[in-house]
């Protein structure tokens, strides 16, 4: 089988096109990806950038769902069980080695397990896309930071997004409160590189 199974198009039809801009220019080969869901941005990165070099790729995801997961009863372990198929595709399709590490807990300890274990300034490109919650996201934006290089790049996913609450829009539940604080405060050691509405990208110019 070399068909990937995903309930939706949404990174293909959106981000996959800035990606491949975005990618070609950074050529990071050193990743961490937090929140994988059914795995379509890993098996991009698997074969984008496996087709030039050996990576080595972080996964991170509880695959318990948010809350806007629950809220519609998605099966999440249907969804882990398509992200592990789909990656196992990946990478048989890359043409270098890929050093794939799954990571299955709450992105806050597993960043925080990282560093101790002396991945700090290791990564050339990290992707924040787990939850939806601007505290959530805070933190994984500031750990972030600390994993990634100087040079490196930090991809922030669902920079507009909103729930869409019987009550109307909660700040405190998406993630753009998050991201706009993070640039703020990192203000002389990050610059925005691009802001394409759907997605925000960052570089870390310093420690």
């Amino acid at each position: 089988m070399d068909s990937y199974s995903f309930t939706n198009d949404w990174f293909k039809a959106r981000i996959q096109s800035l990606w491949s801009q975005l990618l070609s220019r950074v050529k990071p080969t050193t990743l961490l990806e937090i929140g994988s869901y059914e795995g379509a941005s890993a098996c991009f990165l698997i074969e984008f950038l496996g087709a030039t070099s050996p990576i080595e790729l972080h996964c991170v995801d509880t695959w318990e769902g948010s809350l806007e997961h629950k809220a519609v009863g998605d099966d999440m372990a249907a969804v882990e069980q398509r992200f592990h198929a789909n990656i196992a595709i990946a990478r048989g399709k890359a043409a270098n080695p890929v050093d794939l590490v799954v990571h299955k807990g709450r992105s806050d300890e597993v960043l925080a397990h990282l560093i101790v274990e002396g991945k700090r300034n290791h990564f050339d490109f990290v992707y924040v896309d787990g939850s939806h919650q601007a505290p959530d996201v805070l933190v994984d934006a500031a750990l972030a930071f600390k994993l990634v290089r100087v040079g490196g790049v930090i991809a922030f996913d669902d920079y507009l997004w909103t729930e869409k609450l019987p009550s109307g829009r909660d700040p405190l539940r998406c993630p753009k409160p998050a991201i706009d604080a993070f640039v703020n405060l990192f203000f002389h050691k990050v610059r925005v590189l691009n802001a394409p509405l759907t997605q925000l990208y960052v570089q870390k110019l310093a420690d």
